[in-house]
């Protein structure tokens, strides 16, 4: 009997550590819809970056130079910017037979590609510059999203290889903040936990990155009580 039990249990505990990769497995097969966005601009810093979310709010996101291999680093949207990203797909019909590109000739400002995905189902439109205004303002979204995903990059070379650089590299994290440019900053808040609670930082740099902590936090903690209210 005992033996029995122990072999059920064993057997449930592998089908439940595969139910993570049947998961994955079945995202990646398109049974979730994404979206995902790219930009591609030579001699730019990074030159190539990718977004890709699900309707569940998980997502990647890599940037990098073109020469260089992927650098894909997992996410976790919020719920709101998740709906929005996607109400905001909709409404430019999910990219079908979409044209955004403008006529008016312009400088090279990157080639970005919007790519929805569901199923069997994919839709892409690209363009160097439009005048949608949709369509921009999902490209402002998308690319809030990517500028928090580069700040997390460089606060984590930073904090392993460039410890002196820490401080510029959380100015700059302010200076976003301020400008109300970032989507979703609470992405950043491991990266700023391990950077206030090190001594082996300099002082400065941990005074800044729990200012930008409590400045996330407090901000997060307001949204609450605002959909609470509503």
């Amino acid at each position: 009997m005992v033996g029995r039990v122990i072999l059920l249990l064993s057997t449930g505990l592998v089908v439940l550590a595969a139910f993570p990769l049947l998961a994955l497995s079945a995202q990646q097969a398109g049974d979730v819809p994404t979206l995902t966005y790219t930009k591609v601009m030579k001699g730019s810093a990074p030159e190539y970056q990718s977004l890709t979310v699900s309707t569940n709010g998980d997502g990647t996101y890599d940037g990098r130079q073109l020469d260089e291999s992927p650098k894909l680093r997992p996410l976790k949207l919020t719920p709101e910017t998740t709906r929005v990203l996607f109400q905001m797909a909709a409404e430019l019909g999910d990219f079908r037979s979409l044209r955004l590109e403008s006529r008016k000739k312009v400088a090279n400002m990157g080639l970005k590609t919007f790519v929805y995905r569901h199923g069997t189902e994919e839709d892409k439109v690209q363009f160097n510059y439009t005048r949608n205004k949709r369509a921009e303002e999902l490209l402002s979204l998308l690319d809030g999203i990517a500028d928090v995903e580069q700040h997390i990059g460089v606060l984590e070379y930073s904090s392993r290889y460039d410890v002196l650089g820490l401080p510029a590299a959380l100015t700059q994290v302010e200076i976003d903040l301020n400008n109300k440019a970032l989507v979703d900053p609470q992405l950043m808040v491991p990266i700023l936990k391990k950077i206030a609670g090190d001594s082996q930082y300099l002082h400065i740099a941990q005074v800044r990155a729990a200012d930008i902590l409590r400045r996330i936090q407090d901000n997060e903690g307001s949204r609450r009580s605002d959909r609470r209210r509503d």
